[in-house]
């Protein structure tokens, strides 16, 4: 098999503000590998957008990582200089924002954008400028006379796919994308959710896709994270984390969600919050929530068991459970 693209182990990332440290990310590692679409989802808060930007170095004070590392090719993305991070940054890995709009510079032309990271990193020749340029809108469906609109003269999904496309500038090998569909409607999601896995397998590239929407992860993703209040709840391929949830969260997070298949069945919230990450339960973090709690869930702290094919975070399965089952 090959080594892994991406390798993140143990990563812990704090949050320093005034009142309170949090550890918004929590001892988290997994693995991607060449041409993988990986999905991580969970609820608002959880950590998803936290541990991307972790592990594609964008973390902006007062978010730092307080521990472990992320090896990309080789290379401690971690502790490298910013000049090597800045070389790296586009040509073997980019990230696609959540909001196009905000990304995006409203003052410049898409054409405008992309001529400046093209130039960033050694393209001077105008005419190559403009043939990549009008290549990779054509890869994702738009007309290369949109290299001369603004931002704001482009739909949700225009947008979407013009960053998509900045981010294809260099063809890298990873591409990290933190909620592009969020903003979207159902239809321009679907068009754009197919466009993504439609470039991903032609060009081979991996995809680290941070969403709270279920539904595309188990359509699109190659195996699924789910996070919850920091750590990894439970993480496994698509097909068995969806027919054979284990962990009591992700089980809540299916039952919230509309299935396409099978008979009808009212849905179930989970009830109460997700926790204060400054100041997280003691034991299981998910213990307040759970419908399956049991006494030793408020003092223990559960690490991942391997359950099948699957990582589990539930002391459900842990050795002195499964003996008295």
């Amino acid at each position: 098999m090959a080594d892994p693209l991406l390798e993140v182990t143990d990563l812990s990332i704090e949050y320093l503000t005034d009142r309170a440290d949090v550890h918004a990310v929590d001892r988290v590692s997994f693995t991607v590998d060449p041409g993988e679409f990986l999905g991580i989802v969970g609820e608002s808060g959880c950590g998803k957008s936290t541990l991307l930007f972790g592990a594609a170095q964008l973390l902006s004070p007062p978010g730092a990582v307080a521990g472990g590392t992320v090896i990309f090719r080789g290379h401690d993305m971690v502790r490298i200089n910013r000049n090597e991070l800045q070389h790296m940054r586009w040509r073997d890995y980019s990230v696609v924002m959540q909001s196009a709009m905000n990304a995006l510079n409203p003052m410049k032309s898409i054409g405008a954008q992309f001529k400046d990271t093209l130039q960033a990193h050694g393209t001077a020749s105008r005419a190559e400028i403009e043939q990549r340029s009008a290549e990779v809108l054509s890869l994702v469906g738009i007309d290369a006379a949109h290299l001369d609109s603004y931002p704001h003269q482009l739909s949700g999904g225009m947008r979407q796919r013009a960053m998509i496309a900045m981010a294809l500038l260099f063809t890298p090998q990873l591409v990290m994308m933190d909620e592009p569909t969020s903003a979207l409607d159902v239809v321009a999601q679907r068009s754009l959710m197919s466009k993504i896995k439609d470039l991903q397998r032609s060009l081979g590239f991996a995809v680290i896709f941070v969403t709270h929407d279920m539904s595309v992860v188990s359509r699109y993703s190659d195996r699924v994270i789910v996070m919850y209040a920091g750590q990894i709840a439970e993480a496994a391929p698509t097909d068995a984390i969806f027919e054979r949830p284990q962990h009591p969260y992700t089980r809540g997070l299916m039952d919230a969600f509309p299935s396409i298949r099978g008979p009808r069945r009212t849905l179930a919230g989970i009830p109460g919050s997700p926790p204060d990450l400054a100041r997280p339960p003691s034991g299981c973090r998910f213990h307040p929530r759970c419908p399956d709690v049991m006494p030793q869930c408020v003092s223990r702290a559960p690490e991942l068991y391997n359950v099948g094919d699957a990582s589990v975070r539930c002391l459900l399965y842990a050795e002195p459970a499964k003996e008295a089952v």
